[in-house]
């Protein structure tokens, strides 16, 4: 797994980032929501995804912000998300022209993003995201919202830049040899966890199985196309959608030889744990522990009567 830090401070990792940003602890300092959908989400029936991600914004900002960055192709992909969130009830859908480091600087496109209660990442190249967005006001900005209590979400390669860390390239064939996941720094929305999509369809378990390896404290979220993860403030997991979300728990990882092999030798891996989850089944990241329908709604309505 390649994670390029040659030659860099600690001082300049958190400037990149756009300063100091805790998700780590338990009570996270954030009361929106971070939603991770997997790609191919429904944009043009039921909208099951897309309209959960609507009724989670603030009461009081029904703007939504659909930033293409990402997209090599965004004048194909804007107009289907506008007309969804426009059908889901909108006042406004701001399609952001954020091309370059210039325009993620740009005040109108930071002012739009303070007046959207969803800021949307559409799909593509996440390392287009981190190079554009890193340590910029635009990314600040969003970090803002989301403190406010705005939903940030985001489809495949938008899912994958959500972590403090991501991963940005790795064949599913190779990525049980070392050296075979490529990562670097995401967008740090949520520390702890690390996020793939088109999951089971493209086939990506060998990838989030290196990066368990590599560092066990990493919790793996697998999202299935046509399903998502909200990442609820109190970092627990809710699963939605008609696909399946799998998560990786390598906390009780008994041994891997991953530290001592040359580059490109295979990978062995001692009691790594699997979980499928589907709509209504929840995870808590900081306890580690599988939610069954009833336990996480009980959780979502004790949290919601505070």
């Amino acid at each position: 797994m390649t994670l390029p830090l040659t030659g860099v401070s600690v001082h300049s990792l958190k400037a990149s980032l756009g300063g100091e940003w805790d998700m780590a602890s338990h009570h996270p300092p954030v009361t929106g929501h971070l939603v991770a959908i997997g790609g191919a989400e429904d944009k043009t029936s039921e909208l099951a995804i897309l309209r959960r991600v609507f009724e989670l914004a603030p009461i009081d900002s029904d703007e939504v912000a659909i930033i293409a960055t990402a997209s090599s192709i965004p004048e194909q992909l804007l107009p289907s998300y506008e007309a969804a969130f426009t059908r889901l009830g909108a006042s406004q859908v701001h399609a952001l022209n954020i091309q370059d480091r210039q325009q993620a600087a740009d005040e109108e496109n930071i002012r739009l993003i303070q007046r959207s209660g969803v800021i949307f990442f559409t799909g593509g190249d996440q390392l287009r995201l981190t190079t554009v967005f890193g340590g910029s006001a635009t990314l600040r900005a969003i970090r803002e919202r989301l403190r406010a209590g705005a939903v940030v979400a985001g489809t495949s390669a938008g899912a994958a830049a959500m972590p403090s860390t991501m991963i940005y390239n790795g064949a599913a064939a190779d990525a049980l040899r070392k050296g075979g996941v490529n990562m670097t720094f995401g967008l740090d929305f949520v520390r702890g966890l690390v996020i793939d999509s088109h999951f089971l369809e493209r086939g990506r378990f060998t990838r989030l199985m290196q990066v368990g390896a590599s560092n066990p404290e990493h919790l793996g979220v697998g999202i299935g196309e046509d399903a998502a993860v909200i990442i609820h403030p109190n970092r627990i997991l809710e699963t939605i959608g008609p696909g399946h979300v799998i998560i990786i728990d390598s906390r009780d990882l008994a041994s891997s030889n991953i530290a001592e092999l040359d580059m490109n030798e295979p990978v062995a891996i001692e009691n790594m744990i699997l979980h499928a989850m589907v709509s209504g089944h929840g995870y808590d990241v900081d306890a580690r522990r599988y939610l069954v329908a009833d336990e996480l709604a009980a959780i979502l309505v004790g949290r919601s009567g505070q």
